[in-house]
């Protein structure tokens, strides 16, 4: 190969550095910082994942018209269905779950005042409807009370509708009542929650369609936690004490900590929800993670009214003991509601 081809070789392979060179400057260049950042910005623009937003909204079937949902009362008024619950906008959490994901779709990237209208398809909604899922079952099965067609029926933990019953036989239909139809969200939001206990409220009222009392403080509480003996550490200078590290016991600490605490008021109402009594965990679990609180404590107002046997015997009741055909309580529980109630025993055996 010739001396001139070597140096041309040379020289492209220098632009190539150049130029390589020259984009990374670019690239890491104020210029760019910025626009990366405003590409950003532009991405993420508007409500977002895990933002809590209060909303109005109506669901009816796109066939007929039925209504699905609302929280307009006007609505619910029309529907003759205002005495079936509270209706008043609602705090979601996007992301979450607590709408069709076609509509919290609709409303990420949105902003305060914006609405819009989403069909829902039947199979995202309540599911195509199943022939399979309706059955034929032994009429004892179902309470003589419901014994007539359109009746609402449990059978082995399934709900269904009673389609028709002859002689011993009963033919149920398992589907979900608004199974194969599609649904017609129309939503406005109206604005974003940020404050801590309207953000608990909020959810609470969701989950539980109630409204309840409640507020936030912050308390000292003792915590105790088990500290292992550091085994990490370097040689001491006698075997011995090599020895005693190794065979330590670990240690129990007690120390006050600070916990966000969420008080509500229990009430009769609260007590009998269908929702509470049957996933009362989950539900305390889903608003302490998403509020970011540490524990939340449901008090029994005692007013004097009922004297302070009465209302110990509300909140024992409300444990499932402490009457005719309740469950024993023993002393644990006992003493874990006095503590729930804030009721010192002892006071009260001096009263007594």
């Amino acid at each position: 190969m010739s001396d001139e081809s070597d140096e041309d070789v040379e020289e492209t392979a220098a632009d190539a550095e150049a130029e390589a060179a020259d984009a990374e400057a670019e690239e890491g260049s104020p210029e760019s910082e910025a626009a990366d950042a405003e590409a950003e910005s532009e991405e993420t623009e508007g409500l977002q994942d895990d933002d809590f937003v209060r909303i109005d909204y109506t669901a009816r079937t796109v066939e007929g018209d039925q209504l699905v949902d609302t929280t307009d009362p006007e609505v619910a008024e029309e529907e003759g269905v205002a005495d079936q619950g509270t209706f008043e906008p609602r705090v979601i959490v996007l992301g979450s779950g607590h709408l069709f994901e076609s509509v919290e779709d609709a409303i990420v990237g949105g902003e305060p005042g914006d609405s819009g209208s989403v069909t829902i398809s039947a199979e995202e909604a309540f599911g195509e409807y199943d022939e399979e899922r309706v059955r034929t079952v032994s009429a004892d099965k179902i309470d003589e009370d419901d014994r007539y067609p359109g009746a609402r029926v449990q059978i082995d933990g399934e709900q269904g509708v009673l389609e028709t019953i002859v002689g011993g036989r009963a033919r149920v239909d398992f589907n979900h009542p608004l199974a194969g139809e599609d649904i017609e969200y129309d939503f406005e939001i109206l604005g974003e929650v940020t404050d801590q206990l309207e953000r608990a409220r909020g959810l609470l009222g969701m989950f539980l369609d109630m409204e309840l009392e409640m507020h936030l403080e912050t308390d000292e509480v003792e915590e105790t936690r088990v500290e292992q003996p550091d085994e990490d550490g370097e040689a001491s200078e006698t075997p011995q004490a090599d020895d005693e590290a190794v065979d330590a016991e670990p240690e129990t600490v007690t120390e006050e900590v600070e916990k966000l605490t969420l008080y509500v008021e229990s009430t009769p109402q609260l007590s009998m929800n269908q929702q509470w009594m049957m996933q009362k965990a989950q539900i305390a679990q889903e608003v302490i993670d998403k509020s970011d609180i540490d524990r939340i404590i449901v008090q029994e107002v005692l007013d004097g009214s009922g004297g302070m046997m009465g209302g110990m015997g509300g909140m024992m009741g409300g444990m499932g003991g402490g009457g005719p055909g309740g469950e024993d309580v023993d002393e644990a529980d006992i003493e874990a509601a006095l503590e729930e109630a804030d009721i010192d025993a002892d006071e009260i055996a001096e009263e007594l």
